[in-house]
């Protein structure tokens, strides 16, 4: 299709982020050796690149309608989401100026004080995990909900693909899209704040406390040197969008219901740890392995109907094994990333292919 010049400033936004991340990766790295996986950085400022490559070229057609809502969708994540994120922050700083002992309150060593308290036994260790996976549930829902509406609602209910030249598919790519990679943007914003704390002069004060709050349930200890794996994870959705949907749908849930029953029945019911020394369970591969078999199954009954049933079997199985493969060798890579990716690609082979 052709390239709609306007979309190139979600590219250079992108590119931007991912110098970014890489600079602070890299101050993270020299000042947290040990605690900031840099490796892990650098996977994700490639995925920032390849996400911002991709966003032109993520529609079927090329036509008037289209490049009309490509614009739009530009300048919601270019232009909107920016004003209201610093909207935010002005707001904080005229907070924290009026009253400093807010901005005094406001600092790591504070939050890591009360993130100690808060998780000082397993109970709440659990709980903290069943926030983090329901946090990284939630982007993949949203994904669900506009896909349908676009679908099944814009076009199906209302007809409206008639009236503004743009199919539903189209349509619910569009919400995705402009929803994605502003929330996206949001994640990185928030994590520059908050992990500004690397420099005397920083900007940690400007995090406002609901998100803190929010930080505090649903990231482990290890993680507050490194960036939120949320964005990660949604950032691995963008780079395997161009899949088709059933595809996508199914690598998605893979890597966020599939790990998080591993994680959840591991920490609740594993008692068998392996490799010994692991802190990963018997139980919790086959919980994530069955989770990400099922997940699959209904992906491709649900939005690939037509496909005979040897082949759906064989596509969930292949993303199921892809899910315990990379679970059982705990790579010095975030799974967040991995997960998607990896098996959206050899599905997408096997669906073609076969």
């Amino acid at each position: 299709m052709a390239l709609n010049v306007i979309t190139l400033a979600v590219t250079g936004l992108y590119f931007a982020n991912a110098v970014g991340h890489l600079y602070y990766g890299n101050k993270l790295k020299n000042k947290f050796p040990g605690q900031h996986n840099f490796k892990d950085t650098i996977l994700l400022s490639f995925i920032w690149i390849v996400a911002g490559i991709f966003f032109p070229f993520y529609y079927s057609v090329d036509n008037a309608s289209i490049q009309w809502f490509q614009n739009l969708s530009t300048f919601f994540v270019c232009i909107f989401t920016p004003f209201m994120l610093f909207l935010i922050l002005y707001y904080q700083k005229r907070k924290t100026k009026k009253d400093p002992s807010v901005r005094a309150r406001r600092t790591i060593e504070n939050f890591m004080v009360e993130y100690d308290k808060k998780n000082a036994d397993e109970e709440l260790t659990y709980r903290t995990d069943m926030t983090r996976k329901a946090l990284h549930l939630f982007p993949a829902g949203m994904i669900l909900i506009l896909w349908f509406f676009g679908v099944y609602i814009w076009e199906g209910m209302w007809g409206h693909h008639v009236i503004w030249g743009i199919s539903g598919e189209d349509y619910g790519r569009f919400l995705i899209l402009s929803v994605g990679f502003g929330g996206i943007f949001v994640f990185a914003m928030l994590d520059y704040v908050r992990l500004s704390h690397i420099y005397k002069k920083n900007m940690y004060h400007l995090l406002p406390d609901n998100v803190s709050n929010l930080l505090g349930n649903a990231m482990k200890r290890s993680e507050f040197f490194e960036f939120t794996k949320p964005a990660a994870l949604v950032l691995a959705f963008a780079t395997i969008f161009f899949a088709p949907f059933p595809v996508f749908c199914a690598a998605m849930l893979i890597a966020t219901i599939g790990d998080g029953a591993a994680s959840i029945f591991g920490l609740g019911l594993g008692r068998i740890h392996f490799p010994k020394g692991s802190p990963k369970t018997v139980i919790g591969y086959v919980a994530g392995a069955l989770a990400s078999f099922g997940v699959c199954m209904a992906s491709y009954l649900i939005f690939a109907p037509s496909l005979l049933m040897a082949k759906i079997i064989i596509l969930s199985i292949s993303g199921a094994l892809t899910f315990f493969i990379i679970d059982f060798l705990t790579l010095d890579l975030s799974d967040n990333m991995l997960n998607p990716i990896l098996s959206a690609i050899i599905m997408s082979l096997l669906y073609v292919l076969i």
